[in-house]
């Protein structure tokens, strides 16, 4: 009898005085009846299976790879969206994914080999919506497997060992598009079986259904953009796709997308025209409201037995924790400058300076943030903003010169230096000495969250993270691993955003038979208005895709989804050669009791740079020394 055991125990051979070898199965062990048997049984197996489903959340790190509990670099700080006090240059996932994959590959097939024989247990329904649920998972890990690698084995039943040759697991890479292809069957297979509704964080299918938009999208960028290659000795093309095949993969995303049409819809529970408080709170509710009609996919967390530790690695310093830990994601100036609302130059970069070249004052530093679009206040903690009750203080320094006349630059445009010590009071080696202005009134340098000299718990780039953050949680309970905010995996605002990027696509690769700019058109300003941003005004404009990869960017910002959007572009080379991302760091005028912004280069001179053979990662060389057939990627 084939046991599948949850929990590895030594298993003792048992003999009788007449050396008879008892055959009876060992009472602690799980065998499939104890499993398939039951509801609940099954109940237990889906719940293991989803929690290694391959989801970069609150607790996932490039370097450390899935359900790690120690977070400190995640994707936003390698991808522009922000810096990190720990990450100070470009990198790639290093943990490795793919033996993890294959062993969850495994389980996904044991299920679906092993359900069948205890069908009769069950109706009909039911076994196709758990069957379903099985191959939503393995379409997913494959999809997983293949934004990293490329081409890999298709593996679709279970391998004994010993029971099967050693040519028989010896499985080659299959080519990029046959593994693309075989998630989508996957993915098709699942929204046919399953449900129209499921338990919160298991799939249903139009859950099915959204990952397809995503994965598909994903292929025809894949097929479009990529121009790296690698064929095996048989012809088959382990890394690349035809470009003839983007259309169809682009067509893929776009109906799968549209199944979603009346079943979910962007939250906008708070939301009302022309009112910005309303729009930015709403925005701000839609990550914490279990309600939420945008809310395809998530991964549940309950305090104490589930936790991840967001909170505590970055509110801002002012607010943190007995851990000591704060501000690990800052929001670079590019990433707030793609936003509408804000004051700017010709070229697209904030307004800091007049006509004369001399620093704009404003009475509060909110004041610069006034006209913001909601959404980017509800994502980003600006400078004066108010969070948790306080007023967030984000300084660099005070400047103690004259401003008789106005305040020059105190750097030349594009310096990647310190500040001058000259007119200006500043934080030394992590502490402050609090500065006595002319009214006789003291000020500390940085503020409670600004820029600390040699300390990293700190606004670096004169910005905090807001999104995800949980508003109500008292400073005594901002510690590691003791946060259970609800990761959001997928939601509708990405659906819409899916199927207006693959719209434009098919327009721009000829295919004009639906009036797919116009739907484009529909969809990303449907995301604008609940954003409360300035709505297109026509479709035309969205001949330019950039429109729409900025409203990606800006709509799913530091929600580790746009690492993968610039890998499938095949931009982030381009956006990472040599680059260092903007700040923006506020001061005080002590003499005008007044503040100025200096938008300047990251002065840590930490310097991004995208490897192009990171576009495909390196296949774990333990797992290329185990097999004659496993060719390792270019580059490597």
């Amino acid at each position: 009898m084939k046991k599948y055991t949850y929990i590895i125990l030594s298993v003792l051979i048992c003999w009788t005085s007449a050396c008879k070898k008892l055959n009876v199965a060992p009472m602690n062990i799980i065998q499939d009846k104890d499993v398939f048997t039951s509801e609940g049984g099954i109940q237990a197996y889906m719940a293991r299976i989803y929690s290694e489903l391959p989801i970069e959340d609150f607790r996932y790190s490039p370097t450390r790879g899935l359900n790690f509990f120690w977070i400190i670099s995640p994707f936003s700080c390698i991808s522009g969206e922000g810096l990190s006090r720990d990450q100070t240059s470009a990198t790639q996932e290093t943990f490795g994914y793919w033996s993890d994959a294959y062993k969850l590959i495994r389980e996904t097939n044991y299920f679906m080999e092993t359900l069948p024989k205890y069908s009769g247990t069950y109706s009909t329904a039911q076994v196709n919506s758990w069957l379903g649920e099985a191959r939503f998972i393995r379409g997913a890990t494959y999809f997983a497997l293949a934004k990293r690698y490329g081409g890999v084995p298709i593996v679709d039943k279970v391998l004994q060992y010993p029971g099967t040759s050693i040519q028989e697991l010896n499985i080659p890479r299959a080519s990029e598009e046959k593994v693309y292809d075989f998630v989508a069957a996957d993915l098709d297979y699942a929204y046919a079986n399953l449900n129209a509704s499921n338990q919160v964080g298991r799939a249903n299918k139009y859950v099915a259904a959204a990952f397809k938009s995503r994965a598909m999208l994903y292929a025809g960028s894949i097929a479009k953009y990529n121009n790296i290659s690698l064929v095996d000795n048989t012809g088959n093309r382990l890394c690349g796709m035809p470009a003839a095949k983007a259309i169809t993969y682009f067509k893929a995303a776009y109906n799968a997308a549209i199944l979603l049409d009346g079943h979910y819809s962007l939250y906008k529970k708070a939301w009302a025209a022309g009112d910005k408080a309303a729009q930015y709170q709403n925005y701000v509710n839609l990550f914490g409201d279990a309600s939420s009609p945008e809310n395809i996919f998530v991964r549940q967390y309950h305090y104490p037995e589930s936790v991840h530790g967001y909170d505590s690695y970055n509110v801002p310093r002012q607010l943190m924790g007995a851990n000591g830990y704060s501000a690990e994601i800052n929001p670079t100036l590019n990433f707030v400058e793609m936003f509408d609302g804000l004051p700017k130059n010709a070229d697209g970069t904030i307004k800091t300076l007049d006509a004369s070249g001399k620093y704009i004052e404003y009475t509060n530093t909110m004041d610069l943030f006034a006209n913001a679009e909601p959404r980017l206040r509800a994502t980003v903690i600006f400078p004066g903003d108010e969070f948790k009750g306080q007023s967030i203080e984000i300084r660099r320094g005070i400047y103690t010169g004259s401003s008789t006349g106005g305040i020059n630059r105190l750097l030349p445009a594009g310096s990647t230096s310190n500040y001058p010590a000259e007119n200006l009071v500043t934080s030394s080696n992590g502490a402050q000495t609090p500065y006595k202005l002319p009214d006789g009134t003291t000020m500390n340098p940085a503020g409670l969250s600004g820029v600390f000299t040699a300390d990293g718990t700190c606004a670096i780039s004169g910005f905090s993270i807001r999104k995800n953050l949980d508003p109500n949680k008292p400073t005594s309970e901002v510690l590691e691993n003791h946060s259970d905010e609800t990761w959001i995996e997928l939601r509708y605002a990405e659906v819409l955003l899916n199927r207006a990027e693959a719209a434009v696509e098919l327009n721009s690769l000829g295919d004009q038979t639906v009036g797919y700019l116009q739907d484009a058109f529909v969809a990303i300003n449907q995301v604008r208005e609940r954003a409360g941003a300035d709505l297109l005004t026509s479709a035309a404009t969205l001949t330019d895709l950039n429109i729409v990869r900025k409203e990606r960017r800006k709509e799913l910002g530091f929600e580790n989804k746009t690492w993968w959007d610039l890998r499938r572009w095949r931009i982030i080379d381009k956006e990472q050669n040599s680059t260092i991302y903007r700040v923006l760091m506020p001061f005080y005028s002590a003499t005008d009791k007044k503040y100025f912004f200096d938008a300047r280069p990251d002065e840590r001179n930490a310097r991004y740079t995208f490897d192009n053979r990171w576009y495909y990662e390196q296949i774990p060389q333990g797992e290329i020394a185990k097999s004659q057939s496993l060719i390792q990627n270019p580059g490597y």
